[in-house]
């Protein structure tokens, strides 16, 4: 049996079409006679939910039914779409393209076969005709209604807002309000009226094409876009739920995605039974197992999912529809099921061969006429189709099946269609890419959604593949080629990004207030254990705060909103500013003022109500202790104060960048003078608060002391030095103040505590280097009036710190009034030399031993501490680094890599006290995990790492390395910055001339 010669060339499989079908057979080749015999008929919903009678023969395969319809619409990209039925068993399958339609569909009188999406692709540009933007659109507004597409409340008014725009046209409150109240796009939509309303003023002129691109572009950036969820259960029985989409198969627990599987990693994909089975490709850098398996429903859920995982990855990876096996002469085995049609590549191909008439189509909810059009030609698709490599090509398919077979839109000559033909309406056709909307989705804040294992640690195994840090190499739905093209289209003047990080410091300064306003309010609330007057004086100046700086980000994302994606405002350069936002809120702070005074009264009188009360200062423990605590409890009372210093920094920057004729120059600089009257009003207010959080903060971390918090007292550094005795060197912690050196050493108690073992009053002390004569590297002694006691630091560095430090506290000292009272509760100062051996070295020998576990092992109170960490990283942080930390505070999102990881993921990052907090997204109320810096250094990889990527820092610590990748140039420069304040600490001299040249 002979068989027809297959030609792979684009050009002779893509022949010219008949009328407005498309064959994608080859030269010389015939479609395969339709079968004759009865005809059934079958209905067909539509995306604008109208139904059409199709007629067909009952012996036809799948791809005649679908043909017709693709021609009934003069649906050129019809590729994307497909079928969709409950077969008799009430599961929704596609309609097999192949098979007869009377195999699939038992009883064609009493089902709906649906039209619909089958195919999202990554990038919305791809989609080359008016109509089939159309049709997402209209398939996007059904996922909204039936809640598939979930998402935040801005992001879906913003969505439902073009919808609106493409429906009835401009503006106009009283007929939107009309609109929305007889249609409902989403559930508890009346909630959202108002911003669907607000949103809907801005889009003003926007055509219906417009709208639809504008849709689009929103949604693709959505976690749930696209995506149809298949129940499962993963090895530990944990419910999750499967998904398909262009990059591989996706893991979600609800609706947040936990884990991805990349098809450049999937070497196999088979099911047996129930199993739904992935094999991975080998890693010779783990030793992980390479098969994964997860639990359906049924054989016939599994075989479903299996199909449709089949046929995505031929459409989206391959260049070509795969061949089909040769049929085996004595048996088969598995599945017969093959892809039948052509790949996204070969579309996109034909579409730019310009091999297809431009259609017309009528918008069945529009009530309005397009008034302008983009232009006459075709665009150019913004993205290329991801490149096929032999790798990632080889995947092969269980049930003994590879996807191969042939199938077109073509028209159906012997078809009879009982559907009526709408009159035509002259569709424009796409010219330009509106630059894209920054909306968030309900998993996070970032225009890409990356998925974000709940085992942030690199070190950790788990036998569950949810949590698998291997299995989230490639987490990111978006290819790195499009991520490029995304970065693309972002406007790239540095101004746009110093907006950016306004609207991204203020989500984290609105969620640091929650703390107070909400979660800790709330708490109180619930336990009565603090008086009513410390209630009136904390909740009432935090309250009207939050509600303004509210405002203040809407008006903040609204502006970067139209900076990003509105077409016009990007020509006139209407929008592209952020100094008149600046100016509004910063002239309504003032009002608030009276607010931050009183902020001072709110931390004093909190800590002096701890002090008198034990239930409370327990209550405040346990607050602590909750995960959305992240920081001290007190710091966040400082947050209003440290605020405004941020937006001091942003308008300097501003006003340093843009030249005085720009548009936005003198709303900046009105909005710097005024922030710098207020923060030099509050800035002896802040360096008195600042210094008393951190004498309360400092006196939790040390056991054996009294009256540590006195009036006139200043903390100076603190850090670890080994202290010389007759024991050898052993590992202290030092705390400096203005009048005392204290040096303790860590006690196994439950709650991680220093204790105190003695004091160095400075009045009358020397600090000498003393490495020639005790033989000691980066030595020092001190001699003070009543006893002497000789250190080592961990580096030269280090040990010129602690000298600087030291010598001007005791020069601080000699200008005070005289000695200081005595510190210590119980156990009398050491005056033992070096040679002899104290009681208390001796007893702390054994704390020693348990003292350099990982950070990770503390106990979950006070274990991860500014104190701690400097403990455990042998280094030191002065009140001057706390200083320089407060000002260097930065949010947003970063992509990060492990050492031998090849995926990145996209994490929201606070950066703050020293330490980079993760977030799955900035929605979230707690951080997942955390990573102190102190002690890492960081520096830019080098050519041998392979990273090969743009705006990439490297962060390591012994063996420990992590890569960070920023989206552009300024916020490299940004997190470099702010990074580098953390991990290498400048000198004093230099640090107080920066910070002179920079009066708060």
């Amino acid at each position: 049996m002979g068989e027809i010669e297959q030609r792979p060339t684009p050009g002779s499989r893509l022949g010219a079409p008949e009328n407005s079908g498309i064959s994608t057979l080859e030269h010389g080749q015939k479609l395969p006679p339709t079968p004759s015999g009865k005809l059934i008929s079958i209905k067909i919903q539509m995306l604008d939910d109208t139904q059409e009678a199709f007629e067909v023969p009952q012996r036809a395969p799948g791809k005649v039914l679908l043909d017709a319809v693709c021609n009934h619409l003069n649906l050129v990209e019809g590729d994307y779409f497909g079928l969709e039925f409950p077969d008799h068993k009430k599961i929704t399958v596609w309609l097999d393209l192949l098979k007869p339609i009377v195999k699939q569909i038992r009883r064609p009188k009493h089902v709906v076969v649906k039209f619909v999406v089958k195919f999202f692709p990554p990038d919305h540009a791809q989609l080359q005709e008016e109509l089939t933007r159309y049709l997402f659109a209209l398939q996007l507004k059904q996922d909204l209604a039936q809640g598939r597409l979930t998402c935040n409340d801005t992001s879906a008014a913003l969505l439902i807002s073009h919808v609106v725009q493409s429906e009835i046209g401009d503006f106009d409150e009283a007929l939107d309000r009309e609109h929305l109240a007889k249609n409902k796009y989403i559930p508890q939509q009346d909630a959202l009226e108002d911003k669907i309303v607000e949103f809907h003023r801005n889009h003003i002129g926007q055509t219906p094409a417009e709208s639809d691109f504008q849709l689009l572009e929103i949604a693709r950036r959505l976690e749930m876009y696209g995506i149809r969820l298949h129940p499962a259960k993963d090895r530990e029985g944990t419910k999750i739920n499967l998904a398909v989409a262009n990059t591989g198969i996706l893991v979600f627990q609800g609706f947040t995605k936990i884990n991805a599987f990349n098809w450049a990693k999937v070497r196999k994909l088979s099911f047996k039974r129930k199993r739904f089975l992935i094999k991975l490709r080998p890693d010779a850098n783990s030793s992980y197992q390479d098969t994964l398996e997860f639990l359906m429903a049924s054989r016939d859920f599994c075989k479903s999912f299996w199909k449709i995982c089949v046929e995505h990855h031929a459409f989206f990876r391959l260049f070509e529809e795969p061949k089909p096996k040769p049929k085996p002469v004595l048996f088969s085995r598995g599945s017969s099921f093959r892809f039948s049609g052509r790949t996204q590549k070969q579309v996109l191909d034909y579409v730019k061969e310009g091999g297809h008439k431009k259609v017309q189509f009528e918008r069945k909810h529009s009530k309005i006429h397009s008034v302008r059009s983009f232009a006459s030609q075709p665009t150019e698709p913004n993205s290329e189709v991801p490149k096929q490599s032999p790798q990632s090509t080889g995947l092969t398919y269980g049930e003994g099946a590879e996807p191969s077979g042939g199938h077109s839109c073509q028209q159906g000559r012997e078809l009879k269609v009982s559907a009526e033909e709408h009159g035509p309406q002259q569709s424009p056709s796409l010219q330009k890419s509106p630059l894209e909307l920054s909306v968030s989705s309900p998993g996070g804040a970032a225009p890409a959604n990356v998925t974000l294992s709940p085992n942030l640690s690199p070190d950790t195994k788990q036998a569950s593949p949810l949590v698998s840090p291997l299995l989230n190499d490639q987490a990111c739905p978006r290819t790195d080629d499009e991520e490029e093209v995304r970065r693309k289209r972002l406007p790239t003047d540095k101004a746009y990004f110093i907006a950016k990080e306004v609207s991204s410091t203020e989500r984290t300064y609105l969620k640091d207030l929650e703390v107070i306003t909400s979660w800790f309010q709330s708490t109180v609330n619930k336990e009565d254990s603090m008086p009513e007057t410390l209630k009136g004086l904390i909740f009432p100046n935090f309250e009207p705060l939050h509600r303004f700086h509210t405002s203040f980000l809407k008006e903040i994302e609204q502006r970067l909103a139209l900076w990003e994606g509105r077409s016009n405002a990007h020509i006139q350069g209407d929008y592209q500013r952020i100094g008149d936002v600046m100016l509004k809120n910063i002239q309504g702070m003032k009002p608030l003022a009276i607010h931050l005074w009183k902020h001072n009264e709110a931390l004093e009188g909190l800590e002096n109500e701890i002090r008198s009360s034990r239930r409370l200062e327990n209550f405040c423990r346990d607050f602590e202790l909750q995960k959305v605590c992240y920081l001290p409890l007190n710091t966040f009372l400082l947050r209003p104060l440290h605020r405004l210093m941020h937006y001091k920094q942003i308008l300097e920057r501003l006003c340093k960048h843009h030249p005085p004729n720009h548009a936005d120059f003198r709303d900046c600089r009105a909005a710097l003078a005024e922030i710098t009257e207020m923060v030099a009003q509050l800035h002896g207010t802040m360096i008195k608060m600042e210094n008393f959080q951190k004498l309360h903060e400092l006196k939790k971390d040390l056991i054996g002391v009294d009256n540590l918090v006195i009036p006139g007292r200043e903390f100076i550094r603190l850090g670890s030095l080994s202290k010389l005795s007759g024991k050898g060197l052993q590992q202290r912690m030092f705390f400096l103040f203005n009048d005392v050196l204290l040096y303790t050493s860590r006690g196994l108690t439950a709650s991680n505590q220093f204790k105190v073992h003695g004091q160095l009053p400075l009045y009358g002390m020397t600090v000498e280097k003393s490495e020639d004569e005790w033989g000691v590297p980066h030595c020092l002694t001190l001699r003070g009036q009543r006893q002497s006691i000789i250190v080592a630091a961990s580096s030269r560095s280090e040990m010129e710190k602690w000298v600087e430090d030291i010598q001007m506290a005791i020069d601080l000292a000699e200008k005070s009034s005289g000695p200081t009272p005595e510190l210590l509760a119980s156990s009398p100062p050491d005056n033992k030399s070096p040679d002899e051996g104290t009681a208390a070295d001796q007893e702390s020998e054994d704390d020693l031993s348990a003292s350099r576990t990982s950070l990770e092992r503390q106990a979950p109170h006070r274990g991860n501490t500014m104190v701690h960490v400097c403990w455990h990283r042998n280094t030191s942080v002065s009140m001057v680094d706390f200083s320089i930390a407060v000002e260097n505070q930065l949010s947003g999102n970063l992509l990060r890599k492990f050492k031998n990881s090849n995926g990145w993921q996209k994490l929201w990052v606070v950066f703050t006290n020293f330490c980079l907090f993760f977030y799955k997204s900035h929605q979230d109320s707690h951080p997942l995990a955390s990573l102190p810096l102190l002690g890492y250094s960081l520096t830019i990889p080098s050519e041998s790492e392979n990273i090969h990527k743009d705006y990439v820092f490297k962060l390591h610590f012994k063996s420990h390395v992590y890569y960070f990748r920023a989206e552009s140039e300024y916020t490299f420069d940004r997190w470099m910055e702010v990074i580098r304040s953390a991990t290498s600490s400048a000198s004093r001299t230099h640090v107080l001339s920066h910070k002179e040249s920079h009066v708060y």
